[in-house]
C-alpha cells in the first residue's frame, strides 16, 4: 500500500513525488508515456539536447525556487532572444530598439515612442468612434486593441496579427486581451525575452532533472491511469492520489469537454552546423504554415556534453492546430465559455475524496514552469501539518 499514488511524471508530478518521499511517505508514480519529464522532456540525440515537446527555456524571479531546482540540475547562462521573421525581414524580439530601428529606422527610445503613440492615439481614437465613446474611455477589450495600445499598428500587423492567428486559430478580435498583457516592449536595446534574474537551461537536458528529482522513488510507465481497469486496479493501492492530468478527463469529460491548443513538430536532423544561427526563429507571416522553427543544439551554444562543438543540427518545425481528444494538450483556451467549464469541473474536483488535482492540466492553466515547481512545493509543505 502506498501513501500516495501520483499520476504524472512530469515537473509538478516530480516535485511532489521527490518532497513526500523526503516526508517520510511511500510514494509510486505511474505515466502514460514511455518516457519521465512530461512536455519538458528533452532526447539526447546527436550530442543534442532536443526539445521532444517544444522550447522550454528556464527563467524565474523567485529565489526560492531557482535554489531549489539548482539542487537537482546545474543550469547554463542561456537567454531567451528569439528572432521575428516575417517575409525575409528579420526583427529582434521582444520589441526594443533594434526592432523599432529596423521597423522605422528611429534611433532613439523617444522617436520610437513618439512613432508608437501616433499609431495608438489615431487607432483609438476610430475604435472608441465605433463604440459610441470618448478616446479616454476606451479600454482595450480584446487581444488587437490590446497590442496596438502596446506597439502601434506597423508592429501588430507584421508580428503580432498573424502569428496570433496561427497559434491560436482564431483572429485577434476574438481573442482575450489578457493572453499579450505581459508582452515585452522595450525602449532600450536589451534582446533578454524574459525579465528574470535567473535563466538558464539544464546542462544535461530537463530529463536529467527530473531523472534527479524522481531518484529512488518508483516509477511506472506506459501505464494510462485513465484505462478504466489501470484506474480501479492502481486506486486501490494507495490512500492518497495526485492527479496531474487533463481534469475533465478524469471525470469522462461528462460535463464537456475543455478546448486546448495542440503542437505538431516535424524534427529533422541536417548534416550542417548552423542552420538559423538561432534557437527559435518565429514566422509571423500568415502565408508560412509553421509557428517557428527551433534549433536545439542553440540552447547550448552548439556544444555536447563533453563541451565539443557538434558537427551537425537539429531543427523542428512547430504547428499549431486545434486540439482533439487524444493528442497532447499545450495550451488551454481561458476564454469565458472554457473558464465557466472549469469552474464546474472544479468544484467536483473539490467533492472527491483524497484526490489533488495540479499542474497545468490538472488546473487547466497555462503555468511557467517555476509557477509549477512553487505550487508544488506549497501544496506538499502543506501536507502533514
Amino acid at each position: 500500500m502506498y501513501d500516495y499514488l501520483i499520476v504524472g511524471a512530469g515537473l509538478y508530478g516530480a516535485v511532489c513525488a521527490q518532497e513526500l518521499t523526503k516526508k517520510g511517505y511511500n510514494v509510486l508514480v505511474i505515466e502514460k508515456r514511455p518516457n519521465i519529464g512530461g512536455n519538458i522532456y528533452t532526447e539526447y540525440t546527436d550530442g543534442i539536447n532536443v526539445h521532444k515537446y517544444g522550447a522550454h527555456i528556464f527563467h524565474t524571479n523567485d529565489r526560492k525556487v531557482w535554489d531549489y531546482i539548482n539542487g537537482f540540475a546545474t543550469f547554463n547562462r542561456y537567454t531567451n532572444s528569439p528572432v521575428a521573421n516575417y517575409r525575409g525581414e528579420l526583427y529582434s524580439l521582444p520589441f526594443n530598439m533594434y526592432t523599432f530601428n529596423r521597423m522605422w529606422g528611429v534611433t532613439t527610445p523617444d522617436e520610437a515612442r513618439a512613432r508608437i503613440e501616433e499609431q495608438k492615439k489615431d487607432y483609438i481614437a476610430k475604435a472608441a468612434a465605433k463604440k459610441g465613446i470618448s478616446p479616454e474611455e476606451f479600454e482595450p477589450a480584446n487581444l488587437e486593441e490590446q497590442a496596438i495600445s502596446l506597439v502601434g499598428t506597423d508592429i501588430y500587423e507584421k508580428l503580432v496579427k498573424d502569428y496570433t492567428m496561427k497559434q491560436w486559430g482564431r483572429p485577434c478580435t476574438e481573442l482575450p486581451s489578457f493572453i499579450i498583457r505581459r508582452l515585452p516592449v522595450r525602449f532600450t536595446f536589451d534582446n533578454n525575452y524574459f525579465n528574470a534574474l535567473y535563466q538558464g537551461i539544464p546542462v544535461r537536458g530537463y530529463t536529467g532533472m527530473i531523472a534527479n528529482l524522481l531518484k529512488n522513488i518508483e516509477v511506472k510507465l506506459n501505464t494510462d491511469y485513465l484505462d478504466p481497469q489501470v484506474r480501479e486496479a492502481f486506486s486501490k493501492k494507495a490512500a492518497n492520489i495526485i492527479y496531474t492530468g487533463p481534469i475533465d478527463a478524469y471525470f469522462d469529460y461528462k460535463l464537456g469537454t475543455l478546448e486546448y491548443r495542440s503542437l505538431r513538430f516535424e524534427t529533422e536532423k541536417l548534416v550542417t552546423p548552423n542552420f538559423q544561427g538561432n534557437a527559435v526563429i518565429n514566422y509571423t507571416d500568415a502565408d508560412t504554415p509553421y509557428t517557428r522553427i527551433i534549433e536545439h543544439k542553440w540552447f547550448e551554444f552548439g556544444l555536447d556534453q563533453s563541451g565539443q562543438e557538434v558537427p551537425v543540427t537539429i531543427i523542428s518545425r512547430e504547428y499549431s492546430h486545434e486540439w482533439k481528444p487524444g493528442e497532447e494538450s499545450y495550451y488551454p483556451v481561458n476564454d469565458d465559455k472554457n473558464s465557466r467549464l472549469y469552474e464546474d469541473y472544479r468544484k467536483l474536483a473539490e467533492a472527491e475524496t483524497n484526490v489533488h488535482f495540479g499542474g497545468r492540466l490538472g488546473e487547466y492553466k497555462y503555468y511557467d514552469m517555476d509557477t509549477v515547481i512553487g505550487k508544488a512545493l506549497s501544496y506538499t509543505e502543506s501536507i502533514g501539518q
